[in-house]
């Protein structure tokens, strides 16, 4: 076994080694804070590995295991017996204060306040947002830091979305790779994972929706154009293909892969359809006709393997994955009702025994619900005006927070959370789904 075994979102905790020795015997080895264990088809039993992270003093933070060990002072992520308290205290105000109002009044309140939070703690005073604070998550993933950037522009924190950015233009790669993950701070990945392609397509959808969020943004976009140059061609070389279609790389499972999937296809398509609207601002016409050339070609690909299956996870199969919303708002600019109903129809397939959701129909039948994807469908549904759907998984979200008020990684089959805690990913898109029914 590797001598790190990363528990993680999905794929994320396990090592190329595990993966693969997982996927030929039909076994999958999950590490949590409380050992490996193999995952069969039945309720999993997963540890929380924490209840919350709070700030012990300036720049310190700590785990919150139990509230023996770790009371918070009301409406922050503060420790009560942490140094610099009043400081901390002001700090948190200011954050909150700094948000729309609807996040400080109304029914949505409860709800904004836990993700901002939770928001807070895993992204202030640190290079870019780290995904949790366990130690196999800390570390910056580019698609969870790009969409924590956007729910930072939500909260009012414009100036530290764009440092989100700027980080992640320095660690990208000259030929436009981006790694799974890096050492916060640094450009080196943390292990030997695959580098992953759906970054380039997360980069550019998050510098057009800061472009939309962030006041003055031409400056700050000519201050990113290195990325978002690099981004584009690298898509633009990655569906020079035959069938106009990626090569196999891990999605946002973080799991080799022998054939594309719609989770790195339908990034690349909101990638490509946000850098026709920002490459122009920063003087890249001629880039930016052929994006948009490459995106009716790409978009036309997805519907020809995909579409006429019903979005599945793979090209011709019949997989549902929650990839699917990312053909939608906020994702792309315009409602598809055709994929659309395939969310729909997903739904009874993915949905798992304490009403959440799994990553997709093939996912192992373990009867855990996963956040992330539980708020991905929230903002889907959310940006495409579909109120009281949108309101139903959020409800759901705010039922199995922790008992700090944080939102997990994973929910178990009897609705308890489990794994991490909290969780930026799901933050964010939590805090994305209130805005668009806000």
């Amino acid at each position: 076994m590797s001598p790190d075994p990363l528990p993680g979102r999905l794929g994320r905790g396990l090592s190329r080694r595990q993966v693969l020795t997982g996927a030929a015997s039909g076994t999958f080895l999950i590490g949590t804070g409380g050992g490996i264990w193999a995952t069969r088809p039945r309720d999993a039993q997963i540890n929380l590995l924490s209840r919350s992270v709070a700030f012990s003093g300036i720049g310190r933070r700590v785990l919150v295991m139990s509230p023996d060990d770790g009371a918070m002072i009301d409406g922050t992520r503060v420790l009560t017996r942490s140094s610099d308290t009043a400081h901390l205290v002001g700090e948190a105000r200011a954050w909150l204060a700094a948000a729309p109002s609807w996040t400080r009044t109304g029914p949505s309140r409860d709800l904004a306040q836990s993700a901002l939070l939770d928001l807070q703690v895993l992204s202030a005073g640190l290079p870019a947002p780290v995904a949790g604070w366990s130690q196999p998550w800390r570390y910056v993933w580019p698609r969870d830091a790009s969409t924590a950037a956007v729910a930072l522009a939500v909260a009012g924190q414009g100036e530290l979305a764009y440092d989100t950015m700027r980080y992640l233009q320095r660690v990208q790669h000259d030929d436009g790779w981006f790694e799974a993950r890096y050492v916060p701070g640094t450009r080196r990945s943390p292990d030997n994972r695959l580098p992953q392609l759906d970054g380039t397509g997360w980069v550019l959808w998050a510098v057009d929706r800061l472009r939309d969020l962030a006041p003055s943004p031409a400056p700050r976009l000519q201050g990113l154009r290195p990325m978002l140059v690099r981004s584009t061609r690298r898509i633009l070389d990655s569906i020079d293909t035959d069938s106009g279609l990626p090569a196999a790389c891990p999605d946002y499972w973080e799991m080799p892969e022998r054939t594309t999937t719609l989770g790195t296809c339908a990034v690349l398509a909101a990638g490509l359809e946000a850098a026709t609207r920002v490459l122009p601002v920063v003087g890249e016409r001629t880039l930016t006709a052929r994006a948009g050339e490459a995106l009716a070609r790409l978009d036309a690909a997805i519907q020809h393997e995909f579409g006429r299956y019903g979005y599945p996870r793979h090209p011709r199969r019949n997989d549902p994955d929650a990839a699917i919303a990312f053909l939608l708002p906020p994702f792309r600019r315009h409602t598809s009702e055709r994929v659309l109903a395939a969310l729909d129809r997903s739904i009874g397939r993915m949905e798992r025994p304490a009403g959440g959701l799994a990553p997709g129909s093939s996912w192992q039948r373990d009867g855990v619900s996963w956040t992330p994807e539980t708020a991905l469908y929230a903002v889907a549904l959310a940006a495409v005006g579909r109120r009281d759907d949108a309101q139903h998984w959020l409800e759901w979200l705010g039922d199995h927070r922790t008992s700090a008020g944080s939102f997990p990684e994973k929910v178990l089959a009897h609705g308890e959370p489990a794994s991490v805690a909290p969780l930026t990913w799901t933050a964010a898109m939590v805090l994305l789904a209130l805005h668009h029914l806000n």
